[in-house]
């Protein structure tokens, strides 16, 4: 006889909730919103910030590398792709990923929200 499995409570902790569903692209969906207790700008996001934002999109492993390199709000609207790819010494393709389907996508939003 089959012993029945434990279900674990789910963690509590504030992050961005997660579309799961997969977009064309291969990425999911991050809304954000104040209810994660992180502010809606970027620019305004502290280190931890940046690093919950990239655990809650499916990037733990690397969502350290944004710690170590004391990557804000800030610093993340300044990356370039050959700093994502090179400076944080990650894997390649989560690393595209990560350029491609999140830090571009939040320097673009960004910029057109702060040019009027």
């Amino acid at each position: 006889m089959r012993g029945v499995a434990e279900v674990k409570e789910p963690c509590s902790l504030p992050m961005l909730s997660v579309d799961m569903e997969n977009k064309e692209n291969g990425s999911v969906g991050v809304k954000n919103s104040m209810e994660n207790g992180r502010p809606p700008d970027p620019a305004d996001w502290a280190v931890m910030d940046v690093v919950n934002y990239f655990r809650t999109a499916g990037f733990e492993e690397q969502a350290s590398a944004f710690q170590e390199q004391e990557i804000d709000g800030k610093s993340l609207l300044l990356m370039t792709r050959n700093d994502v790819l090179t400076g944080l010494q990650l894997k390649l393709g989560p690393a595209l990923k990560i350029y491609e389907y999140h830090v571009k996508p939040l320097q673009t939003k960004h910029l057109k929200n702060n040019s009027s």
